[in-house]
């Protein structure tokens, strides 16, 4: 805990702060507080809260992530990602265990920053990461086809297949009005990059729906076309009283693995997020001060009623493309946020519930990812098993069975190829020193003396490793006066390899074969006295290369033929 450190970035970019910075950070804060409000909305209602909830998210969670994260231009706030875990807790626990679980989560991923785990995060394999990721936008497009078409479903199903069922089964109940508002909304936002890069298209769908909307129920007498208000009719443009919810030990039990599912996801998608966005400007983000600055986020966002929030990738993106360099961005958005949640939050009621389905179309369709999917169908048969089995848990179960089969399989699959790259010979007759690196003397050939066995171990010797060789030594028939055993390529042995070479001298021990290890590195040396088997080897039975192993071995030869 000494290495602790708590160094956000704002604070370091604030000492060389210059007006014109301010400047560039305030235009970037103001247009991608813009940007992030459809979305804000979108995400709030998708995942089961009210609309003004997605907004305090993205205003509190954004202006803490921004203050006391590690990345210069990471943008935080509710995701997509989110959207299915959300749905499912609110169902299943309501709003109260909603809270619990993102004030849980925010907890691990403090500890994750505190105890230096930012870069491990890093290491989960990308095929888990595209096939969870690839599953969640199928599930978000999924649950808005009842609103993009307006259909007419008195109790949708949760699950995907029943819910595809009954999509099939009432598509006769479409709403014409309602489905060309979608799909006009999914056409604007799809066109507007190639007018303006710099307006949002999800704006623009939202502004011209809205306003078409409202002309059809006021001029056209048309009336079927569900917005906001319908659902939300007491949307109020006030920042809710802090809450502290009743925890109880039940409960965190019940809801540690989800806690968990939204904290690894959670860091995930931030991480991956700062990573990006260095490569873009050149920059370097501290991961275990981001995990802390969202997990501060997360714990402090659900008191004010929030949902979970992460770093979001694309409006990243817009930050940095509209000349965002210092976290200060990051703030200017989340006030420009709250200044339109204040003044403008009325009119969300408005907005037309089909349009907010075509917003998170685009989303669905862009978090897909379907090119890197369709790329990762060429990689080797054990990477496509754990993208597709990723990607099918998360789309006909959940998230968190997701993550844990898909992390499960993915480290077999390593410990596998681990076992695999490790190899054991056995060297007969004699040995080339020119193919060797600890051999000292230089005649042509190591002659390996009569009743001498050498076997060599070439990678790491774990419990996979440690098993195979136990299972090659059974199966030997003769018995030698000596076997050594070349440990030169050993960088690790664990305590199954220690067992392992513990039951050989026990074994050999009754058959009369003595055991010479050769060529033990210093950390498995270390690991090997720590555990006692030095003594019960003995000491001098580990020799530091393989010309004093051969000779160790051959005065044992010469020893055992005199008695």
């Amino acid at each position: 805990m000494k290495d602790l450190h708590f160094a956000p970035r704002l604070f370091k970019d604030l000492r060389h702060y210059s007006q014109e910075k301010f400047a560039a950070d305030a235009m970037a804060g103001l247009i991608v507080g813009i940007v992030a409000l459809p979305l804000a909305i979108a995400f709030g209602i998708a995942s089961g809260v009210s609309p003004e909830k997605g907004i305090i998210t993205a205003i509190v969670a954004g202006f803490i992530i921004s203050a006391l994260g590690g990345s210069r231009v990471q943008i935080g706030g509710p995701t997509g990602a989110f959207i299915v875990i959300i749905y499912g807790i609110i169902q299943q626990f309501g709003l109260s265990g909603l809270m619990v679980a993102t004030m849980l989560a925010g907890l691990f991923l403090i500890l994750l920053g505190v105890f230096r785990l930012g870069t491990i995060i890093k290491f989960i394999p990308y095929p888990i990461v595209v096939g969870f990721t690839s599953g969640i936008a199928v599930t978000i497009f999924t649950t808005q086809i009842k609103d993009l078409f307006g259909l007419t479903i008195e109790d949708l199903p949760a699950d995907f297949i029943s819910k595809w069922g009954a999509y099939v089964t009432h598509f006769d109940t479409v709403d014409w009005p309602s489905a060309a508002v979608g799909l006009l909304s999914i056409l604007l936002i799809a066109l507007t990059p190639k007018v303006s890069k710099k307006v949002p298209g999800s704006l623009v769908a939202i502004l011209v729906m809205t306003v078409a909307v409202y002309l059809l129920k006021t001029q056209a007498g048309i009336t079927t076309v569900k917005t906001i208000g319908d659902y939300y009719p007491d949307i109020r443009a006030q920042i809710p009283a802090l809450s502290v919810p009743d925890v109880t030990w039940q409960q965190v039990k019940m809801l540690f693995p989800t806690a968990l599912t939204i904290a690894v996801l959670g860091a995930i998608e931030s991480l991956l997020s700062a990573t990006v966005a260095d490569g873009v400007c050149g920059d370097h983000h501290d991961s275990n001060q981001e995990l802390i600055g969202q997990g501060i986020a997360n714990l402090c966002t659900p008191l004010f009623g929030g949902i979970p929030a992460t770093g979001a990738i694309a409006r990243t993106m817009t930050n940095i493309n509209n000349g965002g360099r210092t976290p200060v961005a990051g703030l200017i958005h989340a006030l420009v946020l709250l200044l339109i949640f204040l003044v403008l939050m009325p009119l969300a009621a408005y907005i037309p519930m089909a349009c907010l389905a075509g917003v998170l179309v685009i989303v669905s369709y862009n978090m897909s990812g379907w090119r890197t999917f369709r790329e990762l169908m060429k990689n080797p048969k054990s990477d496509i098993t754990v993208l597709f089995i990723t990607f099918l848990l998360t789309v006909v179960f959940d998230l968190t069975v997701a993550i844990e089969v898909g992390l499960v399989i993915a480290c077999l699959l390593f410990m596998k190829r681990m076992a695999e790259t490790t190899q054991i010979s056995v060297i007969a007759d004699e040995i080339d020193p020119n193919e060797e690196s600890d051999v000292q003397l230089h005649e042509e050939h190591l002659i390996i003396p009569e009743g001498v066995e050498v076997y060599e171990i070439n990678g790491p010797y774990f419990f996979g490793i440690a098993n195979k060789f136990e299972e090659l030594m059974a199966s030997m028939d003769n018995h030698p006066k000596v076997r050594v055993i070349r440990m030169r390529r050993v960088p690790f042995i664990d305590s199954t390899g220690i067992h392992n070479l513990q039951n050989l001298c026990v074994m050999s021990h009754r058959e009369g074969t003595h055991i010479v290890l050769s060529g033990v590195t210093p950390n498995v040396y270390a690991v090997l006295e720590h555990a006692g088997f030095c003594k019960l080897l003995g000491k001098d039975h580990i020799c530091p290369n393989i010309n004093v192993a051969l000779d160790r071995a051959a005065a044992i030869v010469e020893r055992c033929g005199k008695d």
